[in-house]
């Protein structure tokens, strides 16, 4: 018998069946990571609700919004933007950040390892269940803002695909650097300090709560590294009317350094992720 003419090792064995493919696993991993974080009600409501609460304490507190003789709008309509991105980090940044460490923390990691599926099917199953959490926020969103406050949305084909890339692009790269970050806690108690303190800073540096008008230059350029900044403004973009650049620092949207820079991140977050993601801790050897 030739090498060519050996049987496979699933050839030799009687009975045994080929391994699924990665896709296959990543998706059966998918609904399971969906159905463990809806058993958790705590948690399910603390990332659904915490957005949508302060989209309705921002829109009862403060009325309308005056930026100028020609732009004017709801409270609900001016927030709405920056509490969707804000929204989407949430669920992939600060899920991931905070959930993969408690994984490795507890052994979860190092015994999905010792199996035999492929590492690629296990962030695929997170992926899948951001993108879904990410999806479930935004329809909240809009949905309170459009039928509890009468909030008009975007009509125009052109707002509605910028919001799909932004949508796509921010939560990709923040799910990166949340894998990532999740290599810096020791252990599941220090992640939440880790992943949670610089997300609430970004949160205030990158117009989230704060009108960028308003911020200092030098808040806003440290803001402009990270892509929560970036989000922000994309959506503004396809939210707000076109008078509205002006309040951009460059007075413009500047879409294509949107796409540039959220482009970038998921690439250096793919780099980050490669370089520190460990499936045990240090105590572990």
């Amino acid at each position: 018998m030739t090498s060519t003419d050996r049987p496979t090792p699933a050839q030799t064995r009687p009975g045994a069946a080929e391994l699924p493919g990665t896709l296959r696993v990543g998706v059966s991993r998918s609904w399971l990571e969906i159905r463990e974080f809806f058993r958790e009600w705590e948690t399910v409501l603390f990332t659904f609700a915490f957005p949508t609460l302060i989209l309705l304490l921002f829109s009862a507190i403060f009325a309308d919004m005056d930026q100028g003789p020609q732009i004017h709008m709801q409270a609900t309509e001016f927030y709405l933007p920056g509490l969707i991105a804000m929204a989407l980090m949430s669920v992939s940044f600060q899920t991931l950040g905070v959930g993969i460490a408690t994984e490795r923390d507890n052994g979860t990691l190092r015994r999905l390892r010792g199996t035999p599926m492929p590492p690629a099917a296990y962030f695929l199953g997170k992926t899948g269940m951001v993108l879904l959490l990410a999806l479930g926020q935004l329809i909240l969103l809009l949905g309170v803002a459009r039928i509890g406050y009468g909030a008009d949305l975007p009509v125009q084909l052109g707002d509605w695909l910028t919001i799909t890339w932004v949508f796509v692009l921010g939560t990709v790269a923040c799910s990166l650097l949340g894998i990532a970050c999740s290599s810096l806690a020791r252990s599941a108690r220090g992640a939440s300090v880790i992943v949670i303190v610089p997300f609430l800073v970004l949160q205030f540096f990158s117009g989230v709560f704060i009108p960028v008008q308003a911020l200092p230059d030098w808040v806003v350029n440290v803001a402009a590294v990270f892509p929560l900044k970036w989000m922000a403004q994309g959506m503004r973009s396809a939210f707000y009317p076109e008078s509205a650049a002006a309040l951009e620092p460059s007075g413009a949207w500047d879409l294509h350094l949107v796409l540039a820079v959220l482009a970038v991140w998921c690439v250096v977050g793919v780099i980050l992720c490669l370089l520190t993601f460990r499936w045990k801790t240090a105590k572990d050897g």
